[in-house]
């Protein structure tokens, strides 16, 4: 198995925001002293960083899933969650990110670049962590003192990228295959490539470290181009695309084959015919030099051979013919790889020089246009009425079925709608109010919306469905006028008993005035009985059969002596 990946697609996810808290300061006297939920804290992002230390994305190919930490609940006392730690995912420099396209359980392919990490420490958040919620204490004001609710976290972003690694080097090593493209990078640097005497020994580009003095650079073997390699043959483009960073093309040329129709100069003819095909497909970046515009060298190998070596000297006068510098070597007895390893630090010394002038120029060249402050009120995205922008969509749909909804889109009505406890009576009011000030619900009656009509904010697994109601209040702002609910309450406190709830004073007045006047009500009822003679005297026993009077002497419901009396009686 290859331990080189230079192409793999990773799910990426960002930390979850943590709650907020609804919680309520407690004081002796005062059960609802006021809010103290803190806010819950952000989830961590997950974002890759180039390093000179990773050669390979091998590491994604086992673990394509990576997730960010996710930030915890706020606390009472106005204690804040904490924040999700972000997850650090380092890349090889020249890796490119894109956006991974296709159907679900299908192959993905890339789509729009999103990043390009040329250089140690270059960054890019992949996917952003979620917002935390705000506690109470944050969403009270004048009118909401005491919020019985506090917002949801955000979830974090969530998708598919394709990272594809474009290998920087400074020389790329180009040439037929079984050149001595492994043999020259194995005797100049300290890289071990697989070598052997048939075709595609290289399946993977290979890199090595070389030192000339105080200098040092990187060559790179570019396997599999052959004649045709741009349409796909061989290996095709796979690995075509790590010669776009480098600065230096060499071409390796076999004297020593035996191959019929081969010589050094058809080999390089058909080589630099690739190059230029594949060259019309590249999108460069900036300050990158055209393929056509870089240099190159002609490095004649295998000259240990005497029949090599006589013709190498036969075509290096037609090399140079071309304005091309010739370097006879020979990887197995390392003749002429010194004069080769100085020659080559010094034009990497040159062209780094000019890629840097160009870059410089480049940038200076580049319009950079800053925005205008906006004001909070400037909406944007969609015409609105009279002209003005709104923050938000409100498109009418009608399904194959007949049914109707009215689809709701944008960041804000989306994010809210995530926010929102629709478990609680209070938040989903504080919703209500918040998409009528944004101009929603105005913006649904433009569009032909009725009470009662389906709306959905938001799509895929994020959408939140329900039946428009636009007298929904949020308590106390009684949008209608009517009391629909109420702020403040403490659900923890009714459930309690009421017996150790200390009462107001408008309460005890209250009770007061409510016992008073029953007390007179029962004192004016039995006043009315006595004067109706429903009183008697209580020393007469006018109830013989009474067993419980003051005289306790009762009779027998069937005319019996009761106790105490006599037959004589």
């Amino acid at each position: 198995m290859s331990d080189f990946v230079d192409r793999v697609t990773v799910h990426v996810k960002g930390g979850d925001g943590g709650n907020g808290s609804a919680g309520i300061r407690r004081e002796k006297y005062k059960p609802l002293a006021g809010p103290n939920g803190g806010n819950g804290g952000d989830g961590g992002s997950v974002i890759f960083e180039a390093t000179r230390n990773a050669t390979s994305l091998l590491d994604y190919r086992f673990i394509p899933h990576r997730t960010a930490g996710s930030g915890t609940m706020g606390l009472g006392d106005n204690k804040d969650g904490s924040k999700g730690a972000d997850l650090i995912l380092p890349v090889p420099c020249g890796t490119v990110i894109f956006e991974a396209r296709g159907a679900q359980g299908k192959p993905k392919h890339p789509g729009e670049q999103l990043a390009d990490l040329r250089h140690e420490g270059d960054r890019f958040v992949a996917a952003e962590g979620g917002n935390g919620g705000l506690g109470n204490i944050a969403l009270a004001n004048k009118t909401r003192r005491a919020p019985g609710f506090a917002l949801l976290g955000e979830p974090g972003e969530e998708r598919d990228v394709i990272l594809e690694l474009k290998s920087i080097a400074d020389v790329a090593l180009v040439g037929f295959p079984s050149a001595g493209k492994s043999s020259l990078i194995a005797a100049m640097s300290s890289a071990k490539p697989k070598i052997a005497d048939y075709p595609f020994t290289t399946l993977v580009p290979n890199l090595g470290v070389v030192i000339a003095g105080d200098s040092r650079y990187t060559i790179a073997d570019v396997p599999g181009l052959i004649p045709g390699a741009s349409e796909g043959k061989g290996l095709g483009l796979e690995f075509l695309r790590h010669i776009e960073r480098t600065e230096i093309i060499a071409h390796v040329i076999d004297c020593a084959t035996l191959e019929p129709n081969r010589d050094p100069m058809s080999d390089y003819e058909a080589l630099e015919k690739e190059l230029a095909l594949y060259a019309d497909k590249l999108e460069l970046p900036l300050g990158a030099i055209p393929i056509p515009e870089r240099p190159r060298i002609i490095i004649l190998n295998k000259i240990d051979v005497p029949e090599a070596k006589e013709l190498a000297d036969f075509v290096k006068p037609e090399f140079e013919k071309l304005g091309l510098k010739v370097y006879e070597i020979s990887t197995a007895s390392h003749a002429g790889l010194k004069e080769l390893n100085f020659a080559l630090s010094a034009l990497v010394k040159e062209m780094r020089e000019e890629v840097a002038n160009r870059e410089q120029a480049e940038e200076e060249a580049r319009v950079v246009i800053n925005p205008l402050e906006t004001g909070r009120r400037q909406r944007r995205n969609a015409a609105g009425k009279n002209g003005t922008q709104l923050d938000f969509t409100v498109e009418r749909r009608e399904l194959g079925d007949g049914e109707v909804f009215y689809e709701v889109l944008g960041t804000k009505p989306e994010r809210w709608v995530m926010q929102t406890n629709f478990d609680n009576d209070e938040a989903v009011g504080y919703l209500a109010d918040r998409l009528a000030k944004l101009g929603v619900e105005d913006e649904l009656r433009r569009k032909g919306a009725h009470p009662g009509d389906e709306i959905r904010i938001g799509r895929g697994a994020r959408m939140v469905e329900f039946d428009w109601d636009p007298t929904i209040s949020a308590g106390a702002e009684n949008l209608d006028g009517s009391n629909l609910g109420a702020r403040g309450k403490d659900l923890r406190l009714e459930e309690q008993d009421p017996r150790a709830r200390r009462r107001s004073n408008s309460e005890r007045r209250a009770q007061y005035h409510e016992m008073m006047d029953a007390r007179a009500a029962v004192r004016e009822a039995m006043m009315a009985e006595r004067a109706a003679g429903h009183w008697a005297d209580p020393s007469i026993d006018d109830d013989r059969h009474d067993e419980t009077s003051l005289f306790g002497r009762g009779e027998e419901p069937s005319g019996e002596p009761g106790e105490g009396e006599s037959d004589n009686n």
